[in-house]
């Protein structure tokens, strides 16, 4: 789908978003033919902001992992976890 001007967005605004959620893709938006915004359908940005937080998730114990095998550390056990965040 080729993007749209802000001038043309204006005019089309409820189709654009018509558009975005029927069709499940982005629609993206130009300025002096420079990509600026997107319109998404909001059910799609929640599962790829979920999907962004899992991959977060995965990298920041994939670190953890590594720091803990360069510094030959040992894993602190889960009841100890619980006990230091008052859960227990």
């Amino acid at each position: 789908m080729a993007p749209y001007t802000v001038s043309d967005a204006r005019r089309r605004l409820a189709s654009i978003i018509d558009e975005a959620r029927e069709g499940h893709e982005p629609i993206y938006l130009e300025r002096r033919g420079r990509r600026i915004a997107a319109v998404i359908d909001a059910d799609d940005l929640d599962r790829l902001l979920e999907l962004a937080e899992d991959m977060a998730d995965i990298r920041a114990a994939e670190a953890a992992r590594v720091e803990m095998r360069e510094t030959a550390a040992a894993p602190i056990p889960w009841d100890e976890v619980k006990a230091d965040l008052g859960l227990t």
